[in-house]
C-alpha cells in the first residue's frame, strides 16, 4: 500500500504451497513455505506497483503515487510498457483486476473506482465505495477488495455495489493490512503491507491456510531506492506465479517449497 518503508511485526507464521488443499487445524497457526526462483524478468523501477495481473501473455499493472498513477500493459520478457493510461494527479491509484473484458481500478482515499475497456484503455464508467481502497481480485462471481484492514469486501460486478465482508484470521487472530490480492486455484493470495509475506486465504471463511515467506527475494544490492513487496500475478494456463514490489527492478517467477529446502535462483 503506502509509500513509507518500515518493518511491521505481525503475529503468526508463514506458508503456502500452490495446489495444496489441506488447511491448518482450527486454532493452529498456518504452515510456512519458502520459495525457489524459476526466472526473473525486467520491471520498471519507476513503477509504484499497486496491482498486477497476468493476461494475454503479459502483465497488466496498476501504479500509485499522486501524479504517477495509472494503468499499463507490460511485455513479460522485457518489461516494455506497451500501452498506458494515466490517472489525474489528484488520484493515488491502487489495485486492479479484470472482469469480462474490462479492467477495474480503485484509488487509495478518493473513494472512487474506474472501469476501462481492456483493449483500448478507454474509461467506460466510475463507481464509488466508502473508506480506503488497497487491492483487488475476483473469483467466478464477485470482485474482492481489500482496504488495509483485516477485512475483505465482496463487490457485485454488475452493480459495483458491496454485497458483504469477510474477516481474515490466522489461528483465530485477525490478519491486518491486507493489500494486493490475487485469486489462485480457488483461494485468495494477499500481500501483507510492510512485510515479505503473502497470506493464502480461504474465500469460504477467511481462514489463513498458509503463508509464503519471501524474505531475501530481492538481493540487498538491488534494494536501494525500492519500497515494499507488493504485486502478485498468476498465469493459469502455464501455472506460473509471479511476484514483485513497488519500484522493484525485477518481477520474479517463483515456485514454493518447504522452508528447509534451498531457495536457488535464476
Amino acid at each position: 500500500m503506502r509509500f513509507t518503508l518500515g518493518i511491521l511485526l505481525l503475529m503468526g507464521t508463514i506458508g503456502f504451497l500452490p495446489g495444496q488443499r489441506g488447511a491448518a487445524p482450527s486454532g493452529a497457526p498456518a504452515p510456512t513455505y519458502s520459495y525457489e526462483v524459476v526466472r526473473s524478468y525486467p520491471h520498471d523501477r519507476n513503477a509504484f506497483t499497486q496491482g498486477l495481473i497476468f493476461r494475454d501473455g503479459g502483465f497488466y499493472e496498476g501504479t500509485g503515487l499522486n501524479g504517477r498513477s495509472g494503468i499499463r500493459k507490460v511485455k513479460l520478457e522485457t518489461g516494455e510498457v506497451l500501452q498506458s493510461k494515466p490517472l489525474g494527479p489528484q488520484y493515488f491509484g491502487e489495485g486492479i483486476t479484470d472482469w469480462k473484458g474490462s479492467l477495474v481500478q480503485i484509488t487509495w482515499q478518493s473513494e472512487i473506482g474506474f472501469v476501462y475497456d481492456m483493449k483500448s484503455f478507454e474509461q467506460t464508467k466510475t463507481w464509488s465505495y466508502t473508506g480506503e481502497g488497497w487491492g483487488l481480485t475476483h473469483d467466478d462471481t464477485r470482485i474482492i477488495m481489500s482496504d488495509g484492514s483485516a477485512s475483505l469486501r465482496f463487490i457485485d460486478p454488475a452493480t459495483m455495489k458491496e454485497t458483504g465482508r469477510m474477516q481474515v484470521t490466522d489461528a483465530g487472530r485477525a490478519v491486518e493490512r491486507l493489500n494486493e490480492l490475487e485469486f489462485v486455484k480457488g483461494e485468495i493470495l494477499a500481500n501483507v503491507w510492510q512485510t515479505d509475506r503473502i497470506a493464502k486465504i480461504s474465500p469460504k471463511d477467511g481462514r489463513v491456510t498458509g503463508w509464503i515467506d519471501l524474505s531475501g527475494l530481492l538481493p540487498p544490492i538491488e534494494r536501494a531506492g525500492t519500497d515494499v513487496l507488493n504485486g502478485i500475478a498468476y498465469d493459469a494456463a502455464g501455472d506460473r506465479l509471479f511476484v514483485t514490489g513497488k519500484l522493484w527492478p525485477r518481477i520474479f517467477e517463483i515456485k514454493l517449497v518447504p522452508r528447509a529446502a534451498s531457495r536457488g535462483g535464476a
